[in-house]
């Protein structure tokens, strides 16, 4: 018997020449390095982001007569691929320096008993290592999953029936949703506030309504996005195997866009978690831990750092910084569980 081998074949890159890149590299970020300090001396540019910027600006020059060395499409190329790299690293500089900012504030206010406790018995200005915000994490947990149940379903069949049945009003409908996407979270809260709070008092639901009404056309139009996406190619070919429409939404589109709907799903909640203004009208604020939904104010994150913020003090503001970090990482879990889930039920 003979036996044969198969051998993968990788292909090559013949324009690439790592050594060669490496070799041009490093000088070049040197050279660009001390130019730009000379720049941050003798200019007003200062501070992290003034250094950043000369350095891009002599990284531009320095390898577009590295390039030149070579020909000028070589030159080309390199100050076409450090602007792409630039852009792409300054996108993230509002992004890094916002979380470093916060947690970097809020670490003060973390201790032990910081997620286990509330401010029923504690101030804005006593020590940081009393009182929590326990009752503002479950008070948000509430009033956003009040909101989720409202919008979500709401916005994934806004989204079906301007995509999949395409009835007379769709276009009017679409419309809708767009000019709600622009409404004002105050004005929400004071229709809200209006039909809802007054004789009544503040509640968990009704400040659960006012988040629906921001997260849903977050929700219709990300879902509306997402499902046309989806090939026609699965829609006719359940047609022609005699399915209904009813049968081809629910039961083929639908499931081949979960991940897309978790995304908007998460979208939704992500748009409307940090909003204060609807909340200051309809749920308030209490510093007593509580689950009741109706009748009653009930806290939640965002009330609990405006709470804080303004009281002014060094102390009330630590405790304001601790509870964005935590609304920031709770927010991130949110997503990252959401995404895993999607990911695993789609395998």
């Amino acid at each position: 018997m003979t036996s044969t081998t198969t051998s993968v074949v990788t292909p090559r890159r013949p324009w690439v020449n790592r050594n060669n890149s490496l070799k041009e590299l490093i000088p070049t970020i040197v050279i660009s390095a001390a130019l730009a300090a000379l720049v941050v001396n003798f200019t007003g540019l200062a501070g992290p982001l003034g250094s950043y910027v000369a350095f891009v600006a002599a990284y531009l020059i320095v390898s577009f007569f590295f390039g030149l060395r070579h020909d000028k499409v070589k030159a080309v190329d390199k100050v076409m691929t450090t602007l792409v790299c630039a852009g792409f690293f300054t996108a993230f500089i509002p992004w890094v320096s916002i979380l470093f900012a916060v947690f970097k504030r809020g670490a003060e206010a973390v201790y032990w008993g910081y997620f286990t406790s509330d401010m029923s018995v504690t101030s804005g200005d006593d020590e940081l290592n009393m009182g929590g915000l326990s009752h503002a994490i479950v008070g948000s947990g509430i009033i956003l999953l009040i909101a989720s149940l409202i919008a979500i379903p709401f916005g994934i069949i806004t989204a079906v029936y301007i995509t999949e049945i395409k009835g007379r009003l769709s276009g009017l409908v679409r419309v809708m949703v767009q000019s709600m996407s622009g409404v004002p979270s105050i004005v929400a809260g004071l229709f809200v506030f209006t039909v809802m709070v007054t004789g009544k008092g503040f509640s968990a639901i009704s400040g659960a309504v006012a988040l629906s009404i921001l997260m849903l056309p977050t929700v219709a139009r990300t879902t509306e996005e997402v499902l046309k996406l989806i090939p026609e190619d699965l829609r006719t070919s359940a047609y022609a195997l005699g399915a209904t429409q009813t049968a081809t939404t629910f039961r083929i589109v639908l499931p081949a866009a979960r991940a897309g709907l978790v995304t908007a799903s998460m979208l939704g909640v992500a748009r409307v978690g940090g909003e204060t203004a609807p909340l200051i009208m309809t749920s308030f604020y209490l510093a007593n831990f509580s689950t009741d939904t109706s009748g009653h104010p009930l806290a939640s994150l965002p009330m609990y750092i405006y709470q804080n913020f303004t009281n002014g003090t060094d102390l009330a503001l630590s405790r304001a910084w601790g509870g964005a970090a935590v609304l920031l990482s709770l927010i991130f879990i949110i997503f990252t569980i959401a995404r895993l889930a999607s990911g695993r039920a789609k395998g």
